[in-house]
């Protein structure tokens, strides 16, 4: 299956993320994901880093359909865990396990920390990888600096935004509302850098 040059294609199957890049791209852009595509092949995150799991997605999956492929890779760095969980964010509690279970293990690792009964400086990063016909364009990154709460707040957002709270904020990401975290986040922010590149590269195609 291909798509126009006119579709940005998602490299994920995670719909939350999906609907979150929509919003901050807007209507300028149409994006579509890995889940409308008949046998999308799963590309393994063997990477060491977010800007090498972003380009094996990107460059992997646009070798198999048609127009631009965003992927972004993206995580949270703990600075009392000594950067975990990282890479491993989606995967912290093991394999195909939810975003509760996850939290609960950050929890219960920085619990064993000098910062049982305090706030852990934190950070979520991503790096967005941009390629197409199995060549990578370019590379864009964006991060956010916060710090980790002991227990979850708010039901909005996914992954670790209940226990995040962002720099020059009171409420976790999963308290704000989505349109102010569209504006302040990690991947917001890659992809304010991406979207000059996206213009560009869709009137050269």
């Amino acid at each position: 299956m291909t798509a126009g040059n006119d579709v940005i294609t998602i490299a994920t199957r995670n719909s939350h993320k999906t609907r979150e890049i929509q919003n901050i791209l807007g209507d300028e852009f149409t994006v579509r994901d890995l889940s409308e595509i008949d046998n999308a092949p799963e590309i393994a995150e063997t990477g060491a880093t977010f800007e090498q799991n972003a380009i094996l997605k990107s460059v992997g999956i646009s070798r198999y359909v048609g127009g631009l492929v965003l992927a972004d890779d993206s995580g949270l760095e703990v600075d009392a865990l000594g950067g975990a969980p990282g890479v491993y964010s989606a995967r912290y509690a093991g394999e195909k396990v939810t975003d509760t279970e996850n939290v609960r293990k950050l929890l219960g690792e920085l619990a064993k920390t000098e910062h049982e009964t305090k706030s852990a400086s934190a950070r979520f990063r991503c790096v967005i990888a941009i390629s197409r016909a199995g060549e990578l364009l370019g590379t864009f990154t964006g991060s956010v600096e916060g710090t980790i709460v002991n227990a979850p707040r708010g039901a909005r957002g996914f992954g670790y935004d209940p226990v995040f709270v962002p720099n020059g904020f009171k409420q976790t990401f999963g308290e704000l509302s989505a349109a102010t975290k569209d504006r302040i986040s990690h991947r917001a922010r890659a992809l304010a850098a991406a979207i000059p590149f996206l213009r560009a590269a869709r009137r050269t195609s």
